[in-house]
């Protein structure tokens, strides 16, 4: 027995149209359509797996290739704080003094002595290092060390030029280049003093006694 014709959209399941397909593909699935991977890496034509990538594992590089934030230098590219330049490796402002009246203290004690030993012909070395003292020996260590270093350094060598006088008088003038002699040893090392004075260098009188501390 014949089987009557069927109408449009009455056969099987399968041969239905989809109406979510795009037109043109017949029926719900086509064998020759791009499917993607369950898992791994995006399937034919770019299209991300389900339920998105893996996760990264930690083996894997930063994003951007950068070191982790721990390992970067500071910017500029200057070593952190506490990591790189010792501080304080230049001391205090002004090379060692506080201010600028310290500075211009220790330059008195220095320079003024051996402006004293030209003065006063080697008898005078003592007294601007003294004056330095006491106008600013109870303010500033500083100033004072300087300043004592300089009064202790003249002080002997005023002592020695006075000596040298005796000698020469005792020998009616033979001896008189002798105090000359003396004279240059406080007018050298008092320019030298304040030489290492200006650039905040407390400076060491050889053969010095020390009358005061």
């Amino acid at each position: 027995m014949t089987e009557p014709p069927r109408p449009p959209g009455a056969g099987d399941p399968g041969d239905r149209p989809d109406p979510a397909a795009p037109s043109g593909f017949p029926g719900p699935h086509r064998s020759d359509e791009p499917t993607a991977p369950l898992s791994g890496a995006p399937g034919p034509g770019g299209y991300p797996p389900p339920g998105g990538y893996p996760p990264p594992t930690g083996d894997q590089p930063p994003s951007a290739g950068y070191p982790p934030p721990g390992d970067q230098p500071s910017a500029g590219g200057f070593p952190p704080p506490g990591g790189g330049y010792p501080a304080g490796g230049y001391g205090p402002p002004g090379g060692g003094y506080a201010g600028n009246d310290d500075r211009n203290w220790a330059l008195i004690a220095h320079f003024g002595g051996a402006v004293g030993v030209i003065v006063g012909g080697g008898l005078l070395g003592w007294l601007a290092p003294l004056i330095a003292l006491m106008a600013r020996g109870q303010q500033s260590p500083t100033a004072r060390a300087h300043a004592v270093a300089a009064l202790n350094f003249q002080l002997t060598w005023t002592i020695v030029g006075v000596l040298s006088w005796v000698v020469t008088l005792i020998t009616c003038g033979v001896l008189f280049f002798v105090p000359m002699l003396v004279w240059l040893v406080p007018l050298i090392f008092g320019i030298i003093g304040g030489v290492k004075a200006n650039e905040g260098v407390l400076y060491r009188y050889p053969m010095t006694y020390s009358f005061t501390r």
